[in-house]
């Protein structure tokens, strides 16, 4: 069985394809990934921007073209925070079924949480056993999963992301030291929201691009390499050291890192810094990147439901 996996996200729109055995065992045919920006100023306006809907709408059309020509007999979908938002999301979403023939299903926060948690136990071979932290940094929104053996799944979706914080507050380049603080005390402000106990996890993950771009540049390499990025483990001093440097340089000096994705550089400085005090407020000093995140988990999900039917 050939599936694909869509994931529409407020910055960036991410197709999985795969062919499942019938085991369950998983070979990938196909990873896409295009930044549209199709959350651009939904905060400000409440509804979708032309120009970003339709590039996005144009992406959607192509990576579904492509899956189908891989084959694909089923479309799992996900989209998240600009949509969510959005007053006319709905009339993106008549678009999309009418162009592409599939169904753009808007999920909440929560549920974008647990894909993310399905997607780090069956990318990361961890233990369901072991306490977890997940942290998926998106453009609109930031979801946090707290896995404790023993207790239910505590799953939170906080208003932060690297598109709405550096929309909000950034003017500019480089960012000054006052917006900085601003920003710091926006993400401290939304986590202090949370009305969590204290946890200890044993490992814990950091999904989406915001973490794999700083993975990556940590890491210091040539260009972007999912296969050295995914699980890879970075302390807390390096993703300091490498959020800074990205604070220093402007945008256009960004642009030029060898792994910075096109349509990433202008908001890759809230993302670090949502990523740097979510590590300080519970307490971390080692993150492991996931480059496997919804689409993942979209992909795990529907293998787990097929096996229990």
């Amino acid at each position: 069985m050939k599936l694909a996996a869509l994931d529409v996200g407020t910055n960036t729109v991410l197709m999985l394809v795969v062919e499942a055995d019938a085991r369950g065992k998983l070979a990938p045919l196909a990873e896409l990934a295009r930044v549209t920006r199709l959350g651009a100023g939904v905060e400000r306006s409440g509804v979708l921007d032309p120009a970003a809907a339709k590039r996005t709408l144009e992406t959607i059309a192509e990576f579904t073209q492509r899956a189908r020509a891989l084959g694909a007999q089923r479309f799992l979908t996900a989209a998240t925070s600009a949509l969510r938002e959005a007053r006319d999301g709905a009339e993106f979403i008549a678009q999309v079924r009418a162009r592409c023939s599939i169904e753009l299903n808007v999920i909440p926060g929560e549920d974008e949480a647990a894909l993310n948690y399905q997607a780090a136990l069956g990318g990361l071979h961890l233990s369901s056993a072991e306490p977890l932290l997940i942290i998926d940094i998106g453009g609109g929104s930031t979801e946090f999963i707290a896995a404790q053996p023993g207790h239910p799944l505590r799953l939170a979706s906080l208003p932060i992301g690297s598109v709405r914080l550096t929309e909000r507050m950034v003017r500019h380049d480089p960012l000054s030291a006052a917006e900085q603080k601003e920003i710091i005390a926006a993400i401290d402000f939304q986590l202090g929201m949370l009305d969590w106990p204290r946890i200890s996890p044993s490992v814990t993950v950091g999904v989406a691009g915001t973490v794999t771009t700083i993975a990556a540049l940590a890491l210091e390499l040539a260009s972007y390499d999912p296969a050295r990025v995914h699980g890879a483990v970075l302390n807390r001093a390096q993703i300091q050291t490498t959020v800074t440097r990205l604070l220093n340089l402007t945008t256009a000096q960004r642009r030029q890192l060898p792994t910075m994705v096109e349509g990433r550089a202008d908001v890759i400085c809230a993302g670090g810094l949502i990523l740097e005090r979510a590590l300080t407020w519970f307490a971390q000093e080692r993150l492991v990147a996931s480059d496997q995140g919804v689409r993942w988990g979209l992909i795990y999900r529907e293998l787990a439901r097929a096996d229990t039917a």
